[in-house]
């Protein structure tokens, strides 16, 4: 029997930093999975772990037919929702790349909620799908950024989403390709 959650809740869904580091007040987190989108490193990152000069990569939601992204689901402490999104959307809004929605999740231990993600604008010219996985290993080894290094950033992410059991075999590929480029 699956478990009722609470769908009148505010709850956000992290696919990357916010997996390790939500900046919010969290009454319940539960292990998601949103469809028809994947976690990718195709924005280019001019604030937090880049550069203007010389941009780094941070992860993004790019819309893929048949694709899905196991992160978690976060519900906000009540009381909490407005300052949770304001937030965010300092956070995670700094240069518009990224775009605000309301989309549903499916809870690991059964039941969905609609929660606030936050996904790429593949018009937007920081913009950068397809990069090819080697190019991406020599931006992330190489760049930071106002919130710190892109490696670490990587890094970070890997290692939560594996001690939360999510396999993501592309991003643990990447974390070991920086890993060497970083011993060369």
């Amino acid at each position: 029997m699956s478990k009722a959650y609470r769908t009148d809740r505010l709850w956000i869904f992290g696919y990357g930093s916010l997996i390790w580091n939500p900046g919010f007040p969290v009454a319940d987190r539960q292990i998601a999975r949103l469809d028809g989108w994947h976690r990718s490193f195709c924005m280019r990152s001019i604030h937090h772990r880049g550069s203007v000069e010389a941009p780094g990569l941070v992860l993004a939601l790019d819309r893929q037919e048949d694709a899905r992204c196991d992160g978690v689901a976060f519900a906000v402490e009540p009381g909490h929702e407005d300052a949770t999104i304001a937030i965010l959307r300092e956070r995670e809004l700094v240069s518009s790349a990224y775009l605000e929605a309301r989309l549903p999740v499916t809870l690991r231990q059964g039941g969905q909620v609609n929660a606030l993600v936050y996904v790429i604008d593949p018009d937007h010219d920081q913009y950068c799908g397809g990069l090819p996985p080697e190019e991406q290993a020599r931006i992330i080894a190489r760049s930071v950024g106002g919130r710190g290094s892109n490696r670490d950033y990587l890094f970070s992410t890997a290692d939560h989403l594996s001690s939360l059991g999510i396999c993501d075999p592309d991003l643990a590929w990447l974390a070991a390709r920086v890993r060497q480029i970083g011993a060369d």
